[in-house]
């Protein structure tokens, strides 16, 4: 069979392929605070919004201070089902980190930081 008869007979398998929904991972779309942003010292409310629907009991929200010392943050309840809200305490100046994992309805794992500062 030559080359051309073999792919005319391989584009309507190709198509059919890519007719398939897409998986996707979820990827945070926005983050209050975000990324390299400033903020106060004391009581934070910290908001994740991704391109997908979440399984938010499966999901992680972990904070670091500068020393890399972990607080394990309570994932509040939201009608959003792309959304994690949770809220810390940022008792001091300086590199604070937001790491995230969270499951995405697909069943893939995602995860990252948000890096931000605090002063005083």
């Amino acid at each position: 069979m030559n080359i051309s008869r073999r792919l005319l007979l391989g584009v309507p398998a190709l198509l059919a392929l890519s007719n398939r929904p897409a998986q996707a991972h979820a990827i945070l779309v926005s983050s209050v605070p975000a990324q390299d942003a400033t903020v106060g010292v004391g009581r934070l409310a910290l908001l994740l919004t991704f391109n997908s629907r979440i399984d938010r009991a499966r999901s992680r929200l972990t904070l670091f201070d500068a020393a890399d010392h972990a607080t394990v943050l309570a994932i509040q309840a939201d009608d959003n089902p792309a959304v994690l809200r949770a809220e810390a305490t940022v008792p001091a100046p300086g590199h604070w980190r937001l790491r995230w994992q969270v499951l995405a309805v697909d069943g893939h794992i995602t995860r990252g930081d948000v890096s931000f500062s605090a002063r005083g």
